[in-house]
């Protein structure tokens, strides 16, 4: 099977998760990151939606954004749907999912895969560049905690990977200089009182987009 890619122009990209409410979709529309996530149907956290939810958000996102569900332990068959009705670009996977759940997922779509990794150790890194996901999500432990987690286990590493955990506007020029991430993956940085704020949104996306201008 063909897989899709999301090209090879130069510079880190931004991603905005946890989008709930239309207001989220017209301050990103505004904004414009290269991409968006939905926690989906995972109750737990405050910032889940239904899977119809995400389909009525997507109807108004810009198509130059595109949309990821975020997904824990979540039965294939919501995955596959939601990628094969064309509602996300991408699935990023931040349960328990092992290989074999990926694989099989992969046989299935050509949408692209992301798997999330809490890292504490070395070990946790080695774990993840192990994965048959075509990227990997570098967390402190997910859940939106707005914690980071020690960058210095973090050694140099040739795949693309996006990397997670208490990035904000006084931390994201550090972690690109120095982390070198595919992307970066905001969430509880970007809200106030546990609302996505458009004008932080603006921000970090300003912040990405001018270190791509300088390099």
């Amino acid at each position: 099977m063909q897989k899709m890619t999301d090209g090879n122009d130069s510079g880190t990209k931004i991603k905005i998760c946890g989008l709930r409410r239309r207001e989220d979709i017209l301050a990103v529309n505004e904004a414009k990151p290269d991409y968006c996530g939905f926690i989906i149907e995972f109750p737990s956290s405050f910032r889940s939606v239904t899977a119809d939810e995400v389909r009525e958000l997507v109807k108004e996102l810009d198509p130059e954004i595109r949309p990821v569900g975020v997904f824990v332990n979540a039965p294939m068959e919501l995955v596959r749907t939601l990628l094969d009705d064309g509602t996300l670009a991408l699935a990023q996977l931040h349960g328990q999912e092992d290989e074999s759940y990926i694989r099989e997922l992969k046989t299935y779509t050509d949408k692209l895969i992301i798997k999330a990794f809490s890292i504490k150790t070395a070990e946790d890194i080695e774990k993840a560049l192990q994965s048959p996901a075509d990227y990997i999500l570098l967390d402190q432990g997910g859940g939106g905690t707005g914690k980071t987690f020690d960058w210095s286990l973090i050694p140099e590493i040739q795949r693309p990977f996006f990397l997670a955990g208490g990035i904000g506007a006084s931390n994201l020029g550090q972690a690109i200089r120095e982390i070198h991430p595919y992307a970066v993956d905001l969430s509880s940085s970007v809200e106030t009182e546990k609302r996505k704020d458009p004008m932080k949104i603006r921000q970090v996306v300003d912040i990405v987009r001018e270190i791509k201008i300088i390099n």
